[in-house]
């Protein structure tokens, strides 16, 4: 193969990669959704009960409740607020875990660009600034050098831009594992109950990919694959 025609794989592979890329920046990595469960509001139920029955509802609970009862219940020295609880709350849980149906409460999806985005506005500039470099600037980057190296006629300029070209050719998977930080990031908030708990999770979290990480996974792979025919080429035609 000539170099005229290495160079137009090597354009081809070029735009393709970079075809790949903006949808994988554009386009949701991971979404994340959060379900209130009903066994999770009936195990938290008496709790918020016990929290929420002030005086104030008490009392205006006693008009609802039998008199002889009542009467008894002070006559006695009874706690009338305990007895309420006691009767309330099995009624509640009950209640909560046969009618409630499971209820959307969370919902984050987000691109690699919107990432950033966010993260500046969090007042998270590192990560924002990391995510940024080796997601969008450093691909970016690489391709316009191996494009501009295809143009060159100086074989030694050429050699020394595609020998640069390669020398960052290490930070490729560095696009990956800035990625995979970003979804841990977002996984990390899914959490459902506290390691060792046997508490129903109050809301149940499920994280599915977006496209966007399957294109910019399909961008890795393309452009490992234009460095490594680029080296080649380099070696051939250099």
């Amino acid at each position: 193969m000539d170099f005229k025609t290495s160079r137009l794989v090597v354009l081809a592979l070029v735009v393709a990669s970079i075809g790949l890329l903006i949808p994988g920046l554009y386009l949701p990595v991971l979404s994340i959704h959060g379900v209130l469960t009903k066994d999770g509001v009936a195990s938290v139920a008496p709790t918020l009960i016990e929290q929420g029955l002030n005086a104030d509802t008490v009392n205006s609970l006693k008009s609802m409740l039998n008199p002889a009862v009542v009467g008894l219940v002070q006559a006695t020295g009874g706690d009338l607020r305990k007895m309420i609880i006691e009767k309330l709350t099995p009624q509640v849980v009950a209640a909560l875990q046969k009618g409630v149906e499971n209820v959307e409460v969370y919902e984050q999806t987000r691109s690699i660009l919107s990432s950033v985005k966010r993260l500046y506005e969090v007042g998270s500039p590192v990560p924002a600034t990391l995510i940024l470099l080796f997601s969008v600037i450093v691909p970016f980057g690489k391709a316009g050098l191996v494009t501009w190296a295809m143009f060159l006629n100086d074989p030694a300029r050429r050699r020394s831009t595609l020998k640069f070209v390669e020398s960052i050719a290490k930070w490729s998977m560095a696009d990956v594992f800035v990625v995979a930080l970003f979804i841990a990031y977002l996984a990390a908030q899914a959490s459902q109950t506290p390691p060792g708990s046997s508490t129903p999770a109050l809301v149940s979290f499920t994280a599915d990919f977006g496209p966007g990480f399957y294109w910019f996974a399909a961008y890795c792979l393309f452009s490992l694959a234009t460095q490594q025919y680029s080296a080649r080429l380099l070696a051939k035609h250099g």
